[in-house]
């Protein structure tokens, strides 16, 4: 099944029910690791907010959720820059924290947000991402300790990411079709 989103054609990748099926084995994993603890699950705005809405649904253990806005994407490519847009208000001194990612593809923004977060002094941090990308990664992230789904190196779109604004409300997730060249 193809779809078009803005000018780019996208086929489908993976179907929601999939989705479900990992966010659901995370979600124990998460309770079995944190039980007893009272962790902060910080989603990463704004393709973090379907993936942390549905992993929420299954935390059985205390926890309390908050956001953080941070960018290094314009239209399909990373800019290698990135920009605090929004801050995190909570106190995070000797907190477990979650960090709820949508994708970490080359892990520019990630590793900063790590570098920042370290500097408030949580008990822990670990980063739950949706969607990894190994072969573009160009920062190590071992905190990296709940991924739902390894992908190639495909610009992707649905389920939360969007291409220019647009396809965040897919439910599944989508790989840009690749243009032929002309020869």
């Amino acid at each position: 099944m193809k779809i078009q989103v803005d000018d780019k054609e996208f086929e489908l990748m993976i179907e929601y029910e999939q989705i479900k099926k990992r966010i659901r084995l995370i979600g124990i994993q998460l309770n079995v690791d944190y039980e007893g603890r009272v962790p902060v699950f910080i989603g990463v705005l704004n393709g973090s907010f379907l993936f942390l809405a549905d992993l929420m649904k299954e935390i059985e253990i205390a926890s309390e959720v908050t956001f953080i806005k941070v960018s290094s994407y314009e239209g399909d490519s990373s800019t290698g820059r990135v920009k605090k847009v929004i801050g995190l208000e909570l106190d995070l001194r000797k907190r477990d924290v979650i960090i709820v990612e949508d994708i970490v593809d080359t892990g520019i923004t990630m590793d900063h947000l790590l570098t920042e977060l370290k500097q408030l002094e949580p008990a822990s941090i670990a980063v739950c991402s949706l969607l990894v990308k190994p072969q573009s990664m160009q920062h190590e992230i071992e905190e990296l300790d709940y991924v739902a789904f390894e992908i190639p190196n495909d610009f992707v779109v649905g389920y939360g990411l969007d291409y220019n604004g647009l396809g965040r409300n897919l439910k599944d997730i989508y790989r840009a079709v690749a243009v032929p060249s002309e020869t």
